[in-house]
């Protein structure tokens, strides 16, 4: 961990010790009167006293104050091919992402209108802190390596702190719908999704800067989408559904300005707004044409008849406790005992094809599992390969050494696949969905 702190100069005071007069029977008295020491001559106690008070008060004062004031972290905005940074800047540190807990997904899910089984092990789901800190919090960081300094872009990028925590709500909202979706699926029912309106998440970035921190260059529909906009009608065509969007610019080319209208959020209700976007070439295929934005998942999950599953997760949020609420789900809605009575740390986003995602600050939640003494993990496989980055499976190896065993996993049926060797039952092939 690199910081730097500027430490406030503390100077001793200045001692002032009284005379004793021992001498008094060899001085001849002096019968003149007496006069009072001259305030005139006392000005230097002023400035004494402020710095003793000084001396003691600034070091309290310095550590009790928020950490961005002193300490500083490093931020790499370029790096070479190699991947070794070449370029960077300093920034105030001040948020520090840390462990906060690893507790069993289970007493958070409840269901209705579906048999249930019980289980005697435990799968738990991981969570981090990313707190705004004070001087003595950084003191007490130390070298920790489950513990990381963040700054306002590492936390925010380019949005407010109200827009990333609706995000984080927003994919902690999908991350449910997919694990509810995929374990009622594994178990022989049959939810499915149902298209919802056609929503702006975020417009593209065409160019990013080489540490990909910042973007340089926008797609052009930034210059009239905002974040939520309800796309409406597109080219003339109206639009319900996101696949409405590609529909409608079938017979466009890149480059093409099209009238758009939106549905844009206002002072509490919708208002309608009419505009024009530029159109552009999807990066992943020149041949297709597309706004340029990124869409809300709208999608709501429509479960079978009488069937209800709840997930209780407070203010939790983000999708990296997909895959444990999926693991749970299947657990309680098949026979027999997935986890063999062990107690299993599990964290990665889920995907409804099953595939697990990659997740943030993992060297962290490896601390949060080790300190619950949980002697398992399961992470994403697609975690970066770098070992020096914290979000690594090496860094959060190195963390916690041989108290928790860390078992990359790359889909759902991986994932099974290590609760059975760890003992658990095996669970029956997914249901065949095929007609013929």
């Amino acid at each position: 961990m690199s910081a730097t702190m500027a430490r406030p100069a503390t100077q001793p005071a200045v001692v002032v010790t009284s005379v004793i007069l021992t001498q008094s029977d060899s001085i001849r008295a002096d019968d003149s009167p007496v006069r009072p020491p001259s305030r005139a001559n006392r000005w230097w106690s002023v400035p004494l006293a402020v710095a003793g008070v000084l001396a003691v008060v600034a070091p309290m004062v310095a550590i009790a104050a928020p950490a961005r004031w002193f300490v500083e972290k490093f931020r790499c905005t370029a790096r070479d091919e190699a991947g070794e940074c070449v370029e960077g800047v300093s920034e105030a540190a001040t948020y520090a992402l840390v462990p906060a807990d690893a507790e069993p997904v289970a007493p958070r899910v409840s269901f209705a209108g579906v048999e249930t089984y019980p289980s005697d092990g435990a799968i738990f789901f991981v969570t981090i802190r990313e707190p705004a800190i004070q001087v003595l919090d950084w003191l007490g960081m130390g070298d920790d390596p489950a513990a990381r300094l963040r700054s306002d872009v590492d936390k925010f990028g380019d949005r407010t702190a109200e827009e990333r925590l609706r995000e984080g709500q927003r994919q902690m909202s999908g991350a449910k719908e997919y694990a509810i979706y995929i374990a009622l699926t594994r178990a022989g029912l049959e939810p499915e999704f149902v298209p919802g309106d056609a929503m702006v998440d975020y417009v593209l970035c065409l160019e990013a800067n080489e540490a990909n921190t910042e973007c340089l260059e926008y797609a052009p529909a930034a210059e009239f989408l905002q974040e939520l906009d309800v796309i409406t009608e597109l080219d003339g065509d109206p639009v319900s559904v996101i696949s409405d969007v590609s529909a409608a610019l079938s017979d466009r080319e890149p480059g093409d300005v099209v009238p758009i209208t939106v549905q844009r959020a206002s002072g509490g209700e919708f208002v309608e707004v009419t505009g024009e976007v530029e159109v552009i070439a999807a990066p992943d295929d020149p041949n297709r044409t597309i706004v340029g934005f990124m869409a809300v998942d709208t999608a709501t999950l429509q479960l079978p008849p009488g069937v209800e599953v709840f997930i209780e997760t407070d203010n939790i949020g983000g999708p990296s406790a997909g895959l444990a609420f999926t693991l749970t789900l299947i657990d309680q809605l098949t026979e027999g005992d997935l986890t063999g009575g062990v107690r299993v740390a599990v964290t990665g986003s889920i995907n409804p094809d099953g595939t697990v995602g990659a997740i943030g600050g993992l060297n962290s939640k490896a601390s949060a599992v080790q300190q619950m003494g949980v002697d398992y993990l399961l992470v994403p496989a697609s975690q970066p390969d770098d070992p020096t980055s914290p979000d690594s499976i090496a860094a959060a190896r190195a963390v916690v050494g041989d108290d928790v065993e860390i078992i990359p996993v790359a889909t759902l049926e991986e994932a099974l696949e290590v609760l059975a060797r760890l003992g658990g039952d095996p669970l029956p092939p997914p249901p065949d969905t095929t007609t013929g």
